[in-house]
Parts: C-alpha cells; structure tokens; sequence
C-alpha cells in the first residue's frame, strides 16, 4: 500500500462503475478526483457532499482530461460503452479512443497506478461482440505501455437481471444461459470496494487480469430466488431457437454463454477475502435490487444492452 493515501482520478464518476469506486475510495479514506460532465447534475452533487472534488471534462476533449490528472497518484478509467450507442451516441471507434487516449494520458502524466474497467470475457481472443472487443483491444494497448496497470473484468451486472423486458411482468425470466448452468453476476456495489483493495495492493495487482464477481448462480437458482421474491411463480426460460435465429445479437451473446466465456471465471474465493461483505444474488436481491425488481414485476419493456 502507498505509504500515504493519495489522490485517485475516477472517470465515469456518476455512472454505475465509476459511482461505485468512488463511493468505496472516499469510504476507505483516499482522496478522489471525480471527471464529470456535468458539476450541477443531482449524482455530481451527492459525490460531492461526500467528499470528492468535481472536475468538469469531456471524453472528447484530450486536454481536460490530461488537466484532471495533474498530480493523481492513481486513474480509475471506464469508458461509456459502445453497447449502449443507440442511448448515448458512442460509437465503438470512441469508445476504443477514449480508453487509449486515457492510458497514454496516465504514462506522460506519471500516474503510479492505472485501473481499467474491462469486461469479464475471459482470453484474449476476438468475440465477434464489437462493444467487447473494443475493451480487448485497450487491454492489449495497456499491456504495451511502461504503465503499471490493473485490468478488471467484471462479470455481468445483477442489476441487468431486473431490467424491463425480460419477462418478469409476465411471470417468466428469459435469459441467455441454459438452466443448469453456473454463470458468474456481480453486485455493482462491490465493484468500488474490489477496485480499491487493487488501489491498495499495487505490488500484488499491479500488471494483472483480475476477473470480478459476487456470486455464481444458475438460471434454476434465478427461478428459485425470484419466485421467492416476488411472492408468485417466476419461470426461468432460455431465448427460444426461433427467437435466436431471428436475432443475430442475442444469438452471439447465447453462444458466448454456451462456450463458457461469458458465464465468468473469477476467483471469487480470492475475491471474497477482499471483499468479506461481497454479495449473494439474494442478498442484493432483498437490498440494492429489490426497488428495481418490483418495477419489472408490473412493468413491460423492449430488451436493450448496455454494460457500462
């Protein structure tokens, strides 16, 4: 551990990902910088009040950002997500620039410790997914630069598992895994307080690959814990063949499941001596997740990714 806590750059501060560290950087006692968009917004606000100094930037614009990191000891970088273009605008070329430009950024810069938000596909190799390869490809960039970094690959948000659109308002729950197979899910939440045990532990996770989550669950065990919380049957069924053959992006998505690469392969024995408060799915099912659960109980909703 640095022998002084010093100042940590956070990046997507007010979204899931970089709310989540900065929350768990101020609670363990490390001054945060927090690059926002937008100082006035209601989430710039509460970070603020909790202690974090706002600095206003824009991904497009180089020149904040290398501003942002004057004297950081360390950079938090998550990037908005090319999954979620139709809702943001970002095409995956952006995504992929901002990333590279932010690791350069943190080598001029001096920064000591760079953390970089990937996504939990194991290896190395292309998934024919374009907004996970470009999160491969700043991998492979980082890895190239004389920059120690930690990159982290989180697995699929539980949140995700509450969203409209799934099937929860009808009393079912369609999802990509087969029933019986084990997939890896990760509470936001303890996304922060992963991120910064690394902060913490450079000698030990500087250079990495660390892959994140909080629980292991099959779609048996969703069906399980969703009936039980919603107190009425919630069926757990896979996309049907003939949805699949229509839809060539939940097909990819199901064959990444199917091969393994997206059900997750984190430590999480590891990962729970870190984090001893790490989640179950029931547990942040009857905590974090349960407003959102009861809105997609009663409400209907065209599925849409987005993994930042």
């Amino acid at each position: 551990m640095p022998e002084k806590l010093q100042k940590i750059l956070v990046f997507g501060a007010t979204g899931q990902q970089g709310g989540s560290v900065t929350t768990a950087l101020l609670k363990a006692g490390w001054p945060v910088r927090a690059f926002v968009r937008d100082p006035t917004s209601s989430k710039a606000a509460e970070i603020k009040s909790a202690g974090a100094e706002l600095v206003k930037g824009d991904f497009s614009d180089p020149g904040t950002m290398r501003s942002a990191m004057a004297g950081a000891y360390g950079v938090f970088s998550v990037q908005p997500s090319s999954g979620q273009g139709p809702v943001l605008g970002i095409s995956d070329e952006d995504e992929e620039r901002y990333g590279v430009v932010i690791a350069n950024l943190a080598r001029d810069a001096g920064v000591q410790h760079l953390i970089y938000a990937s996504v939990g596909v194991p290896g190395d190799e292309p998934t024919g997914m374009p907004h996970f390869d470009t999160k491969l490809r700043i991998e492979k960039h980082i890895r190239s630069l004389p920059l120690t970094a930690t990159i982290v690959r989180p697995g699929t948000f539980m949140d995700m598992l509450v969203m409209p659109g799934f099937g929860l308002d009808r009393g079912v729950f369609t999802s990509f895994a087969r029933p019986d197979q084990p997939v890896q899910f990760l509470a936001v939440e303890d996304i922060g307080k992963f991120v910064a045990s690394f902060f913490a532990n450079p000698e030990r996770f500087g250079g990495t690959t660390v892959g994140i989550a909080s629980d292991v669950v099959t779609g048996y065990d969703l069906e399980s814990a969703f009936t039980e919380a919603a107190g009425r049957r919630i069926t757990y069924m896979r996309f049907p063949d003939d949805v699949l053959a229509g839809n060539p992006f939940l097909a990819k998505l199901t064959n990444l499941f199917d091969s393994g690469r997206l059900a997750g392969r984190a430590d999480l024995k590891t990962l729970r001596e870190l984090n001893p408060e790490m989640q179950s799915f029931r547990s942040w099912l009857g905590g974090g997740g349960r407003k959102a659960f009861e809105q997609a109980l009663t409400s209907a909703g065209a599925w849409e990714y987005g993994s930042t």
